[in-house]
């Protein structure tokens, strides 16, 4: 045998497939949500601007616009609130914006150099590490989100009672899970990291400005109809509204249905794009591209 017969395969092709014991699964997406959870503990930086970005927009803008923009009584309100109050959900749905992104930011560095460059190759189905890499990013997601309403609990920015901060946590879940797919799709699309780093302020802005997380729709209908049928079908208005009803213990069965279905349609749509025999990443010649 010649040592080209003898020769390893390139990294850019899966390894024979094994046999993994559930066991094995655990392991390696538990090592994923570590090592995510590492990165963000040692990126004081990352934790700092997550937390300091909505706060800005609670301490700041909202009290400034206090009288201005005041919010009638609309569900899940059973009376007035400030409108701190009601932009809370909102910068929740933010954090987690960006968390989704910046998560999938690093993904195109790991795919091309980091350590999803070997896992994509590895004998674990690449659905399954698409997944393990969203549950880390909804893991440290959910960090930032409490620690956020910890803060806001003191300028008096709470549910009706403790057991909100409960009842919040599915619809926590959902929505991260629902923006870090939509990320985890946006970057299969792109190859460089500048690329996609220029591209997410042209999908954050549009996606929180046009939707419920400033002001009620019922107020952008007044004043545009256009416009209030833009945030009506923006899938973050949905988030936002799913985190404001579980809140106060209530189900948006509307926005709930929203979420789960675009986030199911772009976890399909980052899964088929990561295939390397049909996705967008093996036809362009990627580190996982079958050669």
């Amino acid at each position: 045998m010649s040592l080209v017969d003898r020769a390893p395969a390139p990294l850019s092709e899966p390894l024979p497939a094994r046999d993994v014991t559930f066991g094995g699964y655990l392991v390696c997406m538990g090592g994923i949500v570590w090592r995510e959870s590492l990165r963000f503990v040692h990126q004081r930086g990352r934790f700092l601007s997550a937390l300091v970005r909505p706060l800005v927009w609670l301490f700041i803008f909202a009290a400034g616009f206090r009288a201005t923009l005041g919010v009638s009584i609309i569900p899940p309100y059973e009376t007035y609130v400030l409108y701190e109050v009601y932009i809370a959900p909102g910068l929740i749905a933010m954090i987690q914006l960006f968390n989704g992104l910046q998560s999938s930011l690093s993904m195109v560095y790991d795919r091309e150099v980091g350590a999803m460059r070997i896992l994509l190759v590895s004998p674990y189905p690449r659905w399954f590490l698409l997944v393990s890499k969203l549950v880390a990013g909804v893991a440290v997601s959910l960090l930032q989100a409490y620690a956020f309403l910890a803060v806001a609990y003191f300028w008096e920015v709470q549910p009706d009672s403790l057991w909100g901060y409960l009842t919040v946590l599915p619809a926590l879940i959902l929505s991260g899970l629902m923006l870090g797919a939509m990320g985890l799709a946006m970057s299969s699309i792109f190859k460089q990291l500048e690329n996609f780093a220029s591209v997410m302020n042209f999908v954050i802005f549009p996606m929180f400005f046009a939707s419920s997380a400033l002001y009620p729709l019922w107020r952008i209908q007044q004043a545009n109809v256009l416009l209030w049928h833009i945030c009506s079908y923006n899938p973050f208005t949905h988030a936002v509204e799913l985190i404001r009803f579980a809140l106060y213990g209530q189900v948006e069965w509307t926005s709930l249905a929203v979420v789960s279905g675009f986030g199911a349609a772009c976890l399909l749509a980052a899964i088929y794009a990561y295939d390397p025999s049909a996705g967008l990443t093996g036809r362009r010649g990627g580190p996982d591209a079958a050669k």
